[in-house]
């Protein structure tokens, strides 16, 4: 998996490519450490191809971190396969999907 990360004032994207899975998980985890300065946080999902549970529960984390300081968190250009993840999981309810 392949991680990018775009700053833009007070909005941090996060650019994924590949696979979130068990082992790529905390590579994506790492890339959120210092959510809390930002206004909003989009990940952009448009190369991810699979997430599994550990991915489902990084997100899941980011969305409560940035809740609390009041901000805004959105996943972007999500596939047809992750979409169905977060449909059988219940996450298209939890979390701002576009």
């Amino acid at each position: 998996m392949n991680i990018k990360r775009k700053v833009n004032e007070k909005e941090l994207t996060i650019i994924a490519e590949g696979r979130i899975d068990t082992n790529t998980a905390p590579l994506l985890e790492n890339e959120i450490t210092d959510i809390e300065k930002f206004k909003n946080l989009i990940f952009d999902f448009k190369d991810v191809e699979y997430i599994s549970s550990a991915g489902l529960r990084v997100l899941l984390t980011a969305q409560k971190r940035i809740n609390k300081v009041g901000g805004n968190m959105k996943i972007s250009n999500v596939s047809e396969n992750v979409k169905d993840v977060f449909e059988v999981t219940g996450f298209i309810d939890i979390l701002k999907i576009e």
